[in-house]
């Protein structure tokens, strides 16, 4: 029997093998297409429920399968389970479209939208209509049948390019390590930075040490190795995935991507496919994305040349560097930064060990929104590094299942990421209650040492909890609409604005003690986090912004097909932002798995969009304190559990009062 075809709660990992999947995931789109022709013949009028909410429930079955297959491609995968991704992709791009381009389905959804006023719906049910409505005009139910042909071509090739990208990145990722023999080699490094170097070296039967691309070997060599030359190494290596003459080269992927984007656009009647994304989402348009970052960019580019400058200044009284280069950046700031507030990372390392950063953000969630968590061991997972929490609230409602993931391993890709096995909705009178996972790629504990956070790592646990509390506090009818489902430039509000809580002293009080003596981290250590926080804000929105570019330079080209190379196509790009030199070797698009793996194309603007949300949100919270009830109350009732059932920026209003403004976002950043 297929375990994934049977009834099932939690996800039944440990009795699914890979040949489940193929068969599983052909089963439940047979099963998807029965419903779906069910609310096509039949006889009765078109009404909201008959048609709209009845659609809203199809594919349940393959929803749950193909969220536990692709969720282990992202972190648990091999070989296998790729060749699968890239057989099956096509079958669901083609599943998507044929009830997209399903006219008698059409005309039932259209016959329900086109008597809207007259159906006293409420306003979840007026945006399910809505959204469901535009799902298939944005999406080619308008077309001819040449042009659905074209559509359905075009849709398929997408699916397989971009999964073939982003194994192309994996795959770079794991091929590389620095082996190093001669421990003159690791000077500078922290002790824990050469102690896990060293597993990695004996994992790999290897004598001396190993660093690798993953980011707990990486980051601390970039940030401490004294040898420039070494330094330089990792970061060219970094830099040059998927740029390399090889067979995971994604040059000529990332082409075929964006012409194939904007082939699609036009096809659907958009200029471009930044028009068409941005189209639904609170940015609107190109045009506002484009005067948003520029906005910034003026605002950021003079504190940023200041800090370049004085970076460069103080490499060069140093260490008599004459040009810095991008293998400098974090060594020559890190050196600054513990002189300017003799603030080192590594004293703060043994504050945060993970699992007390775990129950600090658990605690910071229960002084919040009521919620507690008990890890529980009767559930299955896919790893035995993922542990797996039941949610309640004060009353012991059952809330939702967490399950997390916290330590790099060679089938995981880097990064770290919120996703879900299920999602929250009302269905038959019954609240189905989400189960929702984090992952990220964390400093592995050693024999001597726990798993110990740098501050970065710190934020980053609390940004992708910040996801998780949107998915698990949903409380929506619908499950399209329900936790993360919201508009793309909103869904970084919840992650953004819990990283605050990281450098407030009423937080860290909670779980910010020392990992042998239980001291609590010293006050001026907080007082060094907060004012270290905005140091090199500059360049670090300059980077951003710099991403954001290149995005939206790559969706909202008209002439995709002209473009001849990558490499120059991006440096045209980053013209505006440019501090360091352009090194010829590598460059950044082969590996933006952000927007041609994930879902940010002509989106990765919303990291700085959602940015001026959160600065304004908590800005709220500290007027009233961080832990008060009735702004907290506000954030959830109007902004955790509400989805996607309303226009964001209402939403948006009615936990404010009033509109974001952008200057708490540059006070706080230090750039007003």
């Amino acid at each position: 029997m297929n375990p994934l075809l049977q009834d099932f709660n939690t996800p039944p990992f440990s009795k699914i093998t890979e040949n489940d999947y193929k068969p599983a995931i052909k089963k439940a789109i047979e099963l998807a297409k029965e419903e779906i022709n069910a609310i096509v013949k039949n006889t009765e009028s078109p009404t909201f429920q008959n048609t709209t909410e009845a659609l809203d429930y199809t594919g349940e079955k393959l929803d749950r399968i193909t969220a536990i297959f692709f969720n282990l491609n992202s972190a648990e995968t091999n070989a296998e389970i790729q060749k699968i991704a890239q057989e099956v992709s096509p079958w669901l791009s083609e599943f998507k479209n044929d009830m997209i381009l399903n006219e008698a389905l059409f005309k039932k959804v259209q016959a329900v939208y086109n008597q809207k006023k007259d159906l006293k719906l409420t306003p979840e049910q007026t945006m399910l209509l809505d959204k469901q409505y535009k799902g298939f005009v944005r999406n080619g139910a308008n077309l001819n049948d040449k042009e659905k042909t074209e559509l359905r071509k075009i849709d398929s090739e997408l699916a397989k390019l971009s999964l073939q990208f982003g194994e192309h990145v994996l795959a770079e990722t794991n091929a590389f390590e620095m082996h190093l023999t001669n421990e003159k080699d690791l000077s500078g490094l922290p002790e824990s930075a050469k102690e896990a170097a060293k597993e990695i070296a004996k994992l790999k039967g290897k004598e001396g040490w190993v660093i690798t691309l993953d980011y707990p070997s990486y980051i601390p060599f970039v940030t401490y190795a004294d040898n420039r030359e070494l330094r330089k190494k990792l970061v060219i290596a970094m830099g040059k995935k998927g740029f390399q003459k090889n067979e995971f080269n994604n040059e000529q992927i990332v082409k075929n991507i964006v012409t194939l984007r904007h082939k699609r656009a036009n096809l659907l009647g958009y200029k471009t496919h930044a028009h068409f994304v941005l189209e639904e989402r609170m940015a609107e348009t190109p045009k506002k994305v484009l005067d948003f970052l520029h906005d910034l960019l003026e605002k950021a580019k003079p504190a940023a040349e200041r800090e370049f400058k004085n970076l460069e200044d103080y490499a060069k009284k140093l260490d008599g560097i004459d040009q810095l280069q991008k293998w400098d950046s974090a060594y020559y700031s890190e050196k600054l930064k513990k002189e300017l507030f003799n603030l080192d990372q590594e004293l703060l390392k043994p504050y945060f060990k993970l699992e007390n950063v775990i129950d600090g953000v658990f605690e910071v969630a229960n002084k919040l929104y009521d919620l507690n968590f008990k890890e529980v061991f009767d559930i299955d997972t896919y790893h035995k590094d993922v542990k797996v929490y039941r949610v309640t609230d004060s009353e012991k409602n059952f809330i939702s299942y967490l399950y997390t993931d916290f330590h790099p391993r060679a089938g995981k890709r880097g990064g770290a990421w919120m996703t879900s096995y299920k999602s929250q909705q009302i269905k038959n009178g019954v609240n189905e209650r989400p189960q929702v996972s984090i992952v990220c790629n964390f400093t592995k504990p050693t024999q001597t040492k726990p798993s110990l956070l740098s501050f970065n790592e710190v934020t980053t646990l609390f940004h992708e909890f910040g996801h998780a509390l949107h998915g698990m506090l949903a409380n929506t009818t619908y499950s399209s609409l329900s936790g993360t489902s919201v508009s793309w430039d909103f869904v970084e509000l919840p992650s953004q604005v819990l990283e605050n809580w990281c450098y407030e002293q009423d937080a860290l009080a909670l779980f910010a003690k020392h990992y042998k003596t239980d001291a609590f981290i010293p006050m001026e250590y907080v007082q060094k986090i907060k004012e270290s926080a905005s140091f090199h804000e500059g360049m670090q929105t300059l980077r951003q912004l710099s991403f954001g570019l290149l995005d939206m330079s790559w969706h909202s080209n008209e002439l995709p097909e002209n473009i001849s190379s990558v490499k120059d196509f991006e440096n045209n790009a980053f013209q505006s932002t440019q501090l360091f030199p352009d090194v010829t070797e590598n460059c950044m698009s082969t590996a933006f798995s952000h927007i041609f793996q994930g879902g940010y194309s002509a989106g990765y603007y919303s990291y700085k969009w959602a940015e001026v949300l959160d600065a304004d949100a908590f800005e709220y919270f500290k007027e009233n304190g961080i832990f008060n009830k009735n702004v907290a109350d506000k954030f959830k009732n109007n902004v955790l559990s509400k989805g996607g059932t309303e226009k964001p920026m209402d939403l948006y209003i009615r936990f404010r009062g009033k509109k974001p403004n952008s200057d708490a976002l540059l006070k706080r950043a230090g750039l007003i």
